[in-house]
């Protein structure tokens, strides 16, 4: 059986006749399909649009953007690999890059054992290409990865001795020389070579640097893991001078030297790195906490997660906070939503950002804009728990919005705000599911420190340039997972591991969730105690009639009369409330709990307050007495009008809140005399669709898209590439050349199958004729589809419209 990696050399040597490629595109025409669906899996971007032949295939490669992508992608030592190639000569035989990487003494094992999975990496992304002998790394990854004195390399190496001596003058190259102990040469390149040749001797530069003063060595070994750039007087110390003579720093600008690449790797035994990172670091300490209690911990942490998210869209659907006018949540609002969830400020952006992303929470677009409901909140509330959670995590899981953003800068120095604009980050759903992903590695129930996971997720996807953005999201990924509910203790749930496979997590998560309570205990403190989650109905009623106190496993109610009044102000009576509470509550109901609601709403009413500005009436002339000689009823500037009857120069609300101030339960009332229930209708935006997470970059293509744009590329470059055969003479009438309808379906089904390209004439619907060349694909329904060279384009030629048929050249058929 012929394996994947012969099939490519046997291509080579089809194409090349035997010898290397001479170029990237020459390479890519003698890999397998196999091999290109790779190319094409691991940076999809080349496949925007398809490229026409294997030639545009290795040029769209080499760009800037695409190189960028994919060594964004490759793994801490694959990076290292290519950083190692970009300081290699060019063209690298194997065992040259062996040493950079191992170094003389090759002392860690494990670098030559994975070293060549990174160059089969690099490779099979295009980003090397060559035989082992010649290795040679892309133009423009070299470009990014190597040494300069505006970009140092990541490796610490400075520019080579011929790259650090081009423009010094031949005496100054032979003084070098002489220093060094070398002989006179006749010219600068083999002043030059043999400078070089003296460095990379490991035996006579240990010589040389054996009669190197002491401060001299400690500059090197200062200046060898770099930077190797260093700074020095017009008139230098000894031991500088000692250098500087010799060549071991050579000029690099005014007032400034470096140490050459050569001289740095004798000094480093011929390393690359300072440490080579050929295995990813291991997620150890494991820590056992068993699956069960995982589970059920991650079980609770849910139910809270759906709680919070009805405790703030219930809030903000009677009067949702403001939108700023650039868009986002302000700091009193956010401050607000944490006091009323308790919650850290940061927390309550994470709820208020993950109902946005489930699409339950939007502005309503009015003319003075807040943030309410969508009309799928209430869809979402019908839910069974488990599948309302199952919508929240999957919203969480997909979205690049980035809540831990909330509150940072800007690159303008803007505060950043939640629900505001500029909070996506096209890697946050990819880094989610590699956290998630490290933790589905462990065993059930088991987690790993923090730090070991960022460890792990910094190998896999290395920052460069000093960007810790992925780092922060890592951080904030494993946070908001144990919010949610995803993990419990750290490590992954058995529901959170569905969500993560993408099957569904509402089946594991169901029998978790404990059952909703239709009762409460009603105690003599003026509390009641839900000893677990209560039926929704049952809730929302209680938290009209009671504030809630604490949270946890039980919820702990608080009467006042405040909320006594608030349920008053709802249009309940006191009869209402007394038989809720005596339904509900497995306790008897203490007396000083129906003394409060039988005085609340004894008083509930007795005072009305109506516009006329406003004013306030009430049969007891003697409250009426009372409130005019409070000295707290200043500010609502009363006077009598009769003698049940008080007008005030304020808003009927505002003449409310200060009475209710003073201690008294006013009630408002129509232009008809009627108690007005003032509970807020519940607000509603018009139907929203959830926001889209932005891509970071294009989609990864299935395979069916990579099986086909393999085809068109391989047909286009078959197109390109072909030596044309003469095409038939035309008949003596000027027509097209013809052949039989049987003819032309056996040439294209036999093209089909061969991969190889023809001629064809063809009338279009308009009757116009032309001939062009085609790469058929598939033909079934008297359709042929074919990759159309002329037209740069795959197409669908009806075969009744081709008059005939003719092949391209034998050898290239």
């Amino acid at each position: 059986m012929t394996t994947s990696r012969e099939r490519e050399t046997q291509g080579t040597r089809r194409t090349t006749g035997g010898a290397a490629p001479r170029t990237l595109a020459e390479e890519l025409r003698a890999r397998p399909d196999e091999a290109l669906s790779g190319l094409l899996r691991a940076r999809p971007d080349l496949l925007n649009p398809v490229p026409g032949d294997l030639t545009q295939l290795a040029t769209r490669a080499a760009t800037r953007a695409s190189v960028v992508r994919a060594l964004d992608r490759l793994d801490r030592f694959a990076l290292q690999t290519a950083e190692a190639l970009a300081v290699a000569p060019d063209p690298c035989p194997y065992g040259t890059l062996a040493g950079l990487m191992a170094g003389d003494a090759a002392e860690d094992p494990r670098v030559v054992r994975e070293l060549p999975r990174a160059v089969a990496t690099l490779r099979a992304q295009a980003l090397v290409w060559g035989p082992d002998d010649r290795l040679r790394l892309v133009r423009t990854v070299r470009e990014l990865l190597a040494p300069s004195p505006a970009r140092p390399s990541p490796t610490g190496l400075g520019p080579t001795v011929a790259e650090a001596t081009a423009g010094m003058s031949p005496g100054r190259l032979q003084e070098l020389l002489a220093a060094a102990g070398l002989p006179a040469t006749h010219d600068p390149v083999t002043a030059v070579t043999a400078l070089t040749g003296l460095f990379e001797d490991r035996t006579r530069m240990a010589a040389l640097l054996a009669g190197a003063p002491r401060e001299a060595v400690a500059v090197l070994e200062r200046l060898v893991w770099g930077p190797p750039y260093g700074t020095v007087t017009a008139d230098p110390a000894p031991h500088l001078r000692w250098l500087l003579d010799r060549g071991l720093l050579l000029p690099a600008g005014p007032g400034s030297v470096v140490l050459p690449r050569e001289a740095a790797l004798h000094l480093r035994g011929g390393r690359a790195h300072r440490a080579p990172e050929p295995v990813a670091p291991e997620l150890a300490p494991v820590t056992e906490h068993g699956a069960r209690l995982v589970d059920a911990t991650a079980a609770g942490q849910a139910f809270t997660a759906l709680a919070t998210v009805e405790e703030l869209l219930a809030d903000w659907e009677a009067a949702g906070p403001l939108v700023l006018r650039a868009g986002g949540l302000s700091v009193r609002d956010l401050k607000r939503t944490a006091a009323l969830l308790d919650v850290p400020e940061p927390v309550a952006a994470f709820w208020a950002e993950l109902a946005f992303a489930a699409g339950l929470l939007a502005s309503d677009g009015d003319v003075d804009e807040r943030y309410a409901p969508t009309p799928a909140y209430d869809e979402w509330l019908d839910l069974p728990a488990e599948e309302r959670w199952t919508r929240l995590a999957s919203a969480w899981l997909a979205a690049t919005r980035t809540p831990g953003l909330a509150g940072t800068k800007d690159a303008r120095g803007r505060t950043l705000s939640a629900l505001g604009p500029d909070l996506d980050r096209a890697q946050a759903p990819e880094v989610r599911r590699r956290v998630l992903g490290l933790l589905a590695g462990l065993p059930a129930g088991a987690t790993a420190p923090a730090e070991a996971l960022q460890a792990r997720l910094a190998w896999e996807r290395p920052p460069r340039g000093g960007d810790d953005t992925r780092a922060r999201l890592a951080h904030w990924a494993l946070a908001e997972a144990e919010l949610l509910g995803v993990t419990g203790r750290g490590a992954l749930s058995a529901h959170g591991r569905a969500l993560l496979e993408g099957s569904d997590p509402a089946t594991a998560l169901a029998p978790l969730l404990p059952e909703p309570l239709d009762h409460v205990l009603v105690q003599a403190d003026l509390t009641a105690v839900a000893p677990g989650p209560l039926h929704r109905p049952l809730a929302q009623r209680l938290g009209l009639l009671a504030d809630i106190e604490s949270k946890g496993g039980a919820t702990v109610y608080r009467f006042t009369p405040e909320s006594v009044r608030r349920a008053l102000d709802a249009g309940q009576t006191a009869s209402d409330l007394t038989a809720f509470l005596t339904a509900h509550s497995r306790t008897p109901l203490p007396q000083p709990l129906l003394y409060l609601i039988e005085d609340v709403a004894r008083r509930h009413g007795r005072l009305r307050v109506g516009a006329a500005s406003s004013y306030l009436r009430c049969d007891d002339e003697t409250v009426l007495a009372e409130i005019l000689a409070d000295r707290r009823s200043a500010p609502l500037r009363l006077r009598r009008l009769a003698p049940t009857v008080l007008a005030a120069q304020v808003p009927p609300d505002a003449l409310l809140e200060g009475l209710r101030t003073m201690g008294y339960a006013p009630a408002a009332e129509s232009a008809a005399g009627d108690v007005v229930v003032t509970r807020a209708d519940a607000h509603r935006t018009p139907p929203r669709a959830a926001p889209a997470p932005v891509p970071e970059g294009p989609p990864a293509p299935d395979a069916t898209l990579l099986g086909a744009a393999v085809r068109a590329i391989r047909a286009g470059d078959l197109a390109a590439t072909a030596e044309r055969r003469p095409r038939p003479a035309a008949p003596a009438d000027g027509g097209l050349p013809r052949t039989t309808s049987a003819e032309t379906l056996a040439t294209m089904q036999a093209a089909v199958l061969t991969g190889a390209a023809v001629w064809i004439g063809y009338v279009n619907a308009d009757g116009a004729a032309s001939q062009r060349v085609i790469a058929p694909v598939r033909v079934e329904g008297g359709f042929v589809t074919a990759y159309d060279h002329t037209a740069d384009e795959v197409r669908t030629f009806p075969l009744h419209r081709i008059t005939g048929v003719a092949e391209l050249a034998d050898e290239h058929a």
